[in-house]
């Protein structure tokens, strides 16, 4: 079982090496490492050249700057493997990672493991994937990242150009050809928190992607995951002035607890355009936190 890494590269002179050295130490008998340079303007194309000279199983695209997404499916259109994994290259593998995921994933369409510090998961099977993208609040950690697919499923799949946010509007795409989804505990991505990325300041357009790739992914709403949409909606119209997209949806809170109910109980009695506005109101006279 043959499985390609792919590798988008862009400005991380710094952490690439890191990156690199933590695939090559995984004990895959049959793996191809896939270096994506998207136009880098410093000197990681040449690292990259140098990579694929010490070790036969790199090989390296240049090409000019597309973004994220256009990166991963330049790796992805080359890729020879059985499964496809990602690793973003300011990240980082923990020793002994991915030889035991691919030893357990069976008939699995795709595993899904623990980040360091940020995701601990348990070890289940999901037959019903509306119950992984709900019981396991899969949308939460849509990432592309720390999980492992079968190729298969992107024989008609890409990561959207010129989309921030791609892993929420990819994901519950790939959702949909599954029929099996692990999530286990063993070994770790080590995920490096970027206070400059688009997760720390995303402005209010993009925010409205990624709430516009909730609102269309076809994937099953509950209660809980509804909270969420409201978040980024309220967050939305915090940034911008403009119709509000999340439709009303009356919560049960019965099962909620702290602050979930309370935010569900004042949902059900505000709506959504007065809840927005009482929102702003109140951060306006007070430092902004999220609900």
């Amino acid at each position: 079982m043959k499985l390609s890494i792919v590798i988008p590269v862009y400005r991380v002179e710094g952490t690439l090496d890191r990156c690199v050295e933590s695939v090559l130490i995984q004990d895959v008998d049959d793996m191809e490492v896939i270096l994506v340079d998207d136009g880098s303007p410093d000197s990681c194309p040449q690292m990259c050249d140098q990579w694929a000279a010490r070790d036969n199983r790199i090989q390296v695209i240049h090409k000019e700057n597309g973004g994220l997404s256009d990166a991963r499916n330049a790796g992805i259109d080359i890729a020879q493997g059985d499964m496809i994994t990602f690793v973003d290259s300011d990240d980082w593998l923990e020793e002994n990672t991915l030889a035991p995921l691919l030893a357990m994933m069976g008939d699995a369409d795709i595993l899904e493991y623990s980040i360091h510090h940020r995701l601990t998961l348990h070890d289940c099977t999901y037959t019903d994937i509306n119950d992984y993208w709900l019981s396991g609040q899969a949308y939460l950690h849509t990432y592309a990242w720390n999980k492992i697919y079968r190729r298969s499923l992107f024989d008609h799949v890409r990561f959207p150009y010129g989309k921030v946010f791609e892993d929420a509007w990819t994901l519950p795409l790939l959702l949909r050809q599954c029929h099996k989804v692990m999530t286990t505990s063993h070994g770790f991505y080590h995920y490096q928190w970027n206070p400059e990325g688009i997760t720390a300041k995303a402005d209010g357009h993009q925010l409205a992607m990624l709430l516009e790739a909730h609102l269309t992914n076809g994937m099953p709403v509950n209660d809980i995951y509804y909270l969420h949409l409201l978040n980024i909606q309220i967050d939305v119209c915090e940034c911008l002035d403009v119709p509000i997209t999340l439709p009303f949806r009356r919560l049960h809170y019965g099962h909620l607890h702290g602050i979930q109910k309370i935010k569900a109980a004042a949902n059900n009695i505000l709506r959504i355009n007065a809840l927005c506005k009482t929102v702003h109101f109140i951060h306006h006279f007070k430092k902004p936190s999220r609900w």
